[in-house]
């Protein structure tokens, strides 16, 4: 399938030939919703964490006499059924982490592309050289594209220029080839390939 290449000053460069096996899938969301969870909870801290009954700070003393009051039988003033006592079987500091196949995440990047093409939310530049690595170069751009929440890859190395020029812009990501994931191409309006960026994605996942 052929789509336009247009620059960054929207102007028409020709166009390119894209994948179907990568972007003329037909969009699953049990996939997408699947692989955004992995990627999700492996970035979860996991530093929750509670004082048990034996982190609290009191006296080991017994509290009263075991027979003879009427009341229950107590032990520890640490137990969890006092106020300020341990927390039972509270959160503890773990990671959130499981794993996927790495078939099953390629598939979902693919997906994730798929679903960009067949939405019309996907745009190819033909490079990110701009004359001025300014702010304000860039949000010109951004602004006479129409994009507002955009996400843009490139190939194996990101324009520095652009990158810092991009930095301070609301709205605005960039990110190397290899750092394309479903859930930052989900989470944004628009995804802003390069010539480069397209060839360094069906590389990876041919």
């Amino acid at each position: 399938m052929k789509l336009d290449v247009i620059t960054l000053e929207a102007g028409k460069s020709g166009d390119i030939d894209l994948s179907d096996d990568i972007f003329g899938l037909e969009p699953r969301a049990d996939l997408l919703h699947r692989v955004v969870r992995w990627q999700r909870a492996k970035a979860q801290q996991g530093t929750h964490s509670v004082l048990g009954k034996s982190d609290v700070s009191y006296s080991t003393k017994k509290i009263y006499r075991q027979k003879g009051t009427g009341g229950a039988r107590h032990g520890s003033r640490k137990a969890p059924t006092f106020r300020h006592g341990g927390v039972y079987k509270g959160p503890t500091p773990r990671s959130h982490a499981f794993d996927l196949p790495k078939k099953v995440r390629a598939l979902g990047l693919k997906h994730a592309l798929s679903a960009k093409f067949a939405a019309g939310e996907l745009v190819i530049v033909d490079s990110l050289n701009i004359a001025d690595a300014k702010t304000s170069a860039v949000a010109k751009a951004v602004k006479e594209n129409g994009w507002k929440r955009v996400l843009v890859i490139d190939g194996a190395e990101v324009n520095e220029n652009f990158a810092r020029a991009a930095r301070n812009l609301e709205g605005v990501d960039v990110l190397p080839s290899m750092g394309a994931n479903v859930y930052d191409i989900l989470r944004r309006d628009t995804l802003v390939l390069t010539r480069a960026g397209v060839e360094a994605l069906e590389a990876r996942l041919k």
